[in-house]
């Protein structure tokens, strides 16, 4: 099946392991806040139920510091939902501080280590421009 629009997320290349899927799964999690691109709930065959995921695949990609600042600037000129985490993130432990450290820092001086968009799937391919496919 082909969607109209494409979730993203854009990992900065030299981040370890753990990162990349800590950063992987904060921002996945922004995305999910529009809860239009949610499915339904799911269950098992014994009636268990389980939380909806998206209704299509997020795709994972991997840039440097610059391909990731020009992605967010790009995001933002064209008005898509951005997630984004810096890597101040890594040094607190809530969504307060999480939160207050992205407010203490313009957003062109943001030290980002991921990026996740939503938008219809040409203009996510352009924000993307110059990254590649997460290995």
């Amino acid at each position: 099946m082909r969607f109209d629009t494409k979730i993203a997320v854009l990992l900065r290349d030299d981040l370890e392991t753990w990162q990349r899927l800590n950063v992987t799964a904060f921002l996945a999690s922004g995305i999910a806040a529009n809860p239009d691109l949610l499915g339904e709930p799911y269950a098992d065959a014994d009636g268990t139920r389980y939380l909806p995921m998206f209704r299509q695949p997020v795709l994972v990609f991997a840039g440097d510091a610059d391909v990731l600042a020009a992605a967010h600037e790009r995001a933002l000129r064209r008005g898509l939902p951005a997630a984004v985490f810096t890597a101040d993130l890594f040094a607190t432990g809530h969504d307060e501080a999480n939160r207050a450290a992205v407010a203490a820092v313009a957003g062109a001086d943001l030290k980002l280590v991921g990026l996740a968009v939503h938008g219809p799937r040409n203009a996510v391919d352009k924000v993307l421009r110059g990254a590649t496919m997460h290995p």
